[in-house]
C-alpha cells in the first residue's frame, strides 16, 4: 500500500519529482568531480611515492621530509645497505624536464626520476622491459606521458635540458611503459641514475656528480621484514648519522601542499552534501505542507499514520535514488570527453563512497517532513476540528 501510495503520486505529479531528481543528479555531479579532482590532484602530486616498491623512504635529516631539498650521497647509501634488516637500497633522483615531440605536438613538462636499474625505486612495466645499465640511453615512461605524447616501447623520447645558459637535447629510447606514477604534479619519465645525472637541467655543464659518490634526493629501503618498518626506521636513524627514515605513507604526506589541498576539497565535497540534505529536505517539506488535506483524509477513512510515512519515505528514496543514477552516470560519460591533461580521475572506491553518501542525503533530508505526516491530525487537516 505505502509503495503503491508513493508511485501513485510520483507519476501523477511527474514534472514537480523530475526537476528535484535533476537537482539531486546536479549535487551528483558536483560530488563526483570534486573527489575525482581531489584524487587526480593528490595523484599527480604522490602517486610515484605511494606506489614505491619499497617499505621506508630515507631522507636528509633536517629538511622536513622535502625530497627537492634532501640530498643523501652514495657513500650515505652503502652505509644504510650494511644494516642489519635492509633487503635493498635504490637511490631517487628527482629533476624535471621536458618531452619534445616529434609529430607537431606541443612539449609536455615531466618529472625527470633518476634510479637505479632493478633497486627499490624503479618502476614496475606492464609494456616492454625494465631499465638495464647505469649509464644506458633508456627510459620507462609513465601511462600519461603515452596519453600527451603517442611515444610506445622503442620510440625515442627527445628530452630538452637547460644545462647552463644553453638548451641541449638528448634522445632516449622507450624500453617500457609503467601505470600512472605522477611526481610534482607532472607525469613521470624514469632513466638510469647516470644518465639522469647527464641529461637533467644544471647550472653549467661541469655541473655533475662525481661517479664515486652519487647525489640523490632519497634513498628507498626494502627491508627483509616489513612488519617491524617503526624498529627498523628508529635503527637506520641511530646506526647512520644526517638520516630521516619514514614511511611511504608519511614520506607523501608531506608532500609541500598535499594536506591543505585535500582538506580544502574533503571540505567542499561535506559542504555540498549538506547543501544536498537542505534542498531535498526543503523540498519535501514544501510537499508536505501542501497536501496536508490529502494526508488528513487518508487518515480518515483508515489509513494508518506508519503507512503514510513509510509512503513518504519510499518516495524521498527513489526520487533521490533516481537522481543520483542519473548524475552518477552522466559524469562518467562526461570525463569520457576531457583531454588526459586534466587531473581529473575517477577511482571505484571514491565513486561508490560517493554514491553510497549521496543515496542518504534523501532519507537524511526527508526526516523532517516525515516527522510533520506524523503530527497530522486528520480532523484537523480536515477544517473540522472544534
Amino acid at each position: 500500500m505505502a509503495l503503491y501510495l508513493s508511485i501513485r503520486e510520483i507519476f501523477y505529479h511527474r514534472a514537480r519529482f523530475l526537476l528535484i531528481a535533476m537537482i539531486v543528479a546536479l549535487i551528483t555531479t558536483l560530488v563526483l568531480f570534486i573527489a575525482a579532482l581531489s584524487e587526480g590532484l593528490g595523484s599527480g602530486n604522490i602517486e610515484y611515492i605511494r606506489k614505491l616498491n619499497a617499505d621506508l623512504l630515507v631522507f636528509q635529516e633536517d629538511v622536513d621530509l622535502t625530497i627537492s631539498a634532501s640530498r643523501l650521497g652514495r657513500s650515505k647509501m652503502n652505509q644504510i645497505r650494511r644494516v642489519d634488516g635492509v633487503a635493498a637500497v635504490g637511490q631517487i633522483a628527482t629533476s624535471t624536464s621536458t618531452i619534445v615531440p616529434g609529430d607537431g605536438r606541443a612539449a609536455v613538462d615531466v618529472a625527470l626520476i633518476g634510479v637505479e636499474p632493478g633497486a627499490p625505486g624503479a618502476p614496475a612495466t606492464f609494456q616492454g622491459r625494465q631499465l638495464g645499465r647505469n649509464r644506458a640511453n633508456e627510459a620507462i615512461i609513465g601511462r600519461r606521458v603515452v596519453d600527451r605524447t603517442g611515444l610506445g616501447v622503442g620510440d625515442t623520447l627527445v628530452l630538452r635540458s637547460i644545462q647552463g645558459t644553453e638548451e641541449e637535447f638528448f634522445d632516449l629510447t622507450v624500453m617500457g611503459v609503467s601505470d600512472g606514477r605522477g611526481f610534482v604534479l607532472q607525469p613521470s619519465v624514469f632513466v638510469p641514475y647516470l644518465t639522469w645525472d647527464r641529461v637533467r637541467p644544471k647550472a653549467g655543464r661541469n655541473d655533475t656528480n662525481s661517479g664515486s659518490d652519487f647525489i640523490s634526493n632519497v634513498v628507498a629501503v626494502r627491508l627483509q621484514s616489513a612488519e617491524n618498518w617503526q624498529a627498523m626506521a628508529a635503527r637506520l636513524e641511530q646506526q647512520v648519522s644526517g638520516i630521516q627514515a619514514v614511511d611511504r605513507k608519511t614520506a607523501y604526506e608531506a608532500t609541500p601542499g598535499y594536506v591543505e589541498q585535500k582538506g580544502t576539497l574533503d571540505t567542499q565535497r561535506y559542504f555540498t552534501f549538506f547543501i544536498g540534505i537542505l534542498v531535498i529536505g526543503g523540498f519535501f517539506q514544501i510537499q508536505t505542507l501542501q497536501k496536508v488535506a490529502q494526508i488528513g483524509m487518508l487518515k480518515a477513512i483508515g489509513a494508518s499514520t506508519w503507512t503514510i510515512a513509510l509512503a513518504a519515505l519510499l518516495q524521498i528514496v527513489l526520487i533521490n535514488a533516481m537522481g543520483v543514477v542519473a548524475g552518477a552516470f552522466g559524469s562518467l560519460l562526461l570525463s569520457l570527453t576531457f583531454p588526459p591533461t586534466l587531473p581529473i580521475v575517477f577511482t571505484g572506491e571514491s565513486v561508490l563512497s560517493a554514491v553510497a553518501a549521496l543515496l542518504m542525503i534523501g532519507p537524511l533530508g526527508g526526516l523532517v517532513s516525515v516527522w510533520v505526516l506524523l503530527r497530522v491530525e486528520p480532523l484537523a487537516a480536515l477544517g473540522l476540528a472544534q
